[in-house]
């Protein structure tokens, strides 16, 4: 039915062949995909059969024909027995359906009882019966193609050519015009279709052949469409700046809670280092790991004041405090004289010295001073306003990190 002989097919001004060395052949009443990137051959492929090129090199025969050596005076007569289908519809747009049909007959010179009596045949094989006064404007894409189908079938041919014959239509639609050209082969048709559409080839399971830059590749039958791994993936890419915005403000947050008040919830601390796991794997990772750093030697001081508040022990017993670390003024205002909450439970106890002396008279050692308790906080991820540049995250102004004029400084109070 159709034979490609070693067909080479160079088109001027190109340095790759279209095709090389092709060679396979389809047999009568076949269903045969022809599957490749777009520049693999396939168009041209479906041009030879239909005599709109011929062959740089080798034989492609067509119903016992050799299409090289076919003049052109009798190409006409040849395609009468080859209908094509396009994926542009190629209506007469100021005809009506049933003229669109019946124009190709009309051209080829068959009668007007023959004309009258397979164009509502054809009609009714596609599904447009009853629609056949209509204009291509008032229908839709599936139904423009079903028209251009029934125009290649008008004069029965027994080879169909359709080149992506589904790719103007939606997904439901492009199995309608698939099912349909599945009945139009099993009528006997012979069909040959150049597709992109991997679902339709590995459900139908039809003899698939593949093109890769003109070099048929695979001729397979019962195929699918192949390899599907190089065609890149269409996954959405992760905004970048999310989390490094929400790192930042919970880690603020936790500096803001520690220098007003001491002390630190665990909710708060499990919450920020969290916040800050999830920014070190984004743009931010080695801003927080400052950050981080920053955040230990703060936590440490902060602990330690807490210790020496509630310690029971003299001043003697107590060990060094840490190294103080300085804080904002609360307020300008003076504040009146009260007792130190601090100094005073410092002050109370009396009755730790007198215990240690009456068993050193009794030739008892005195027993050992408890230690102070080992914090077991880890580390607490705080930013400092200094170390990340929050003005690019777009939060200096919201935070009260920004510029800062002279005028609002506070200087010392009396």
């Amino acid at each position: 039915m159709i034979r490609f002989e070693n067909v080479t097919k160079r088109f001027r001004g190109t340095s790759r062949p279209a095709l090389s060395n092709v060679d396979f052949e389809v047999q009568r009443g076949e269903f045969v995909f022809l599957v490749g990137a777009s520049g693999s051959g396939k168009s041209s492929c479906l041009r030879l059969i239909l005599r709109e090129e011929t062959p740089s090199e080798g034989r492609v025969v067509v119903l016992g024909r050799d299409l090289r050596s076919l003049s052109n005076r009798k190409v006409p007569y040849f395609r009468r027995h080859v209908g094509a289908v396009f994926q542009d519809f190629r209506l007469l747009p100021t005809k009506t359906v049933f003229q669109n049909v019946a124009f190709t007959l009309q051209v080829i010179g068959s009668s007007r009882a023959f004309i009258q009596q397979a164009v509502p045949e054809v009609l009714a094989l596609v599904g447009l019966a009853g629609k056949e006064k209509r204009f291509p404007h008032e229908l839709s894409g599936g139904e423009q193609q079903r028209v251009a189908i029934a125009r290649a079938l008008a004069n029965r041919p027994q080879v169909l050519l359709a080149d992506e014959p589904t790719g103007n239509l939606d997904p439901a639609t492009s199995v309608d015009i698939m099912q349909l050209l599945s009945r139009i082969n099993a009528n006997g048709t012979t069909v040959v279709m150049a597709t992109h559409e991997a679902g339709f080839v590995d459900q139908m399971q039809r003899r698939v052949i593949e093109l890769r830059h003109g070099e048929m590749i695979r001729d397979e039958r019962h195929g699918g469409y192949g390899d599907t791994s190089s065609i890149p993936s269409l996954a959405p890419e992760p905004e970048r700046g999310a989390a490094a915005v929400a790192a930042l403000t919970a880690v603020l947050e936790l500096h803001r809670e520690i220098v007003e008040t001491g002390t630190v919830e665990p909710d708060v601390v499990d919450a920020a280092v969290s916040a800050a796991s999830i920014a070190a794997e984004s743009e931010i990772q080695e801003q927080v790991a400052e950050a981080t750093q920053a955040a230990a030697a703060e936590s440490a001081a902060a602990l330690a004041r807490q210790t020496e508040t509630e310690d029971p022990r003299p001043a003697s017993a107590q060990p060094a405090p840490a190294q103080p670390v300085t804080r904002p003024a609360a307020s300008t205002g003076s504040r009146p004289s009260s007792p130190d909450p601090v100094s005073a439970p410092q002050q109370a106890p009396t009755a730790q010295p007198t215990q240690d002396a009456a068993r050193t008279s009794a030739g008892r050692p005195p027993e050992p001073a408890p230690q102070p308790p080992t914090s077991q906080t880890n580390p607490i991820p705080v930013v400092e306003a200094l170390e990340l540049d929050v003005a690019e995250l777009g939060l200096a102004d919201r935070l009260g990190l920004g510029k800062t004029d002279q005028d609002d400084e506070v200087g010392p109070t009396s």
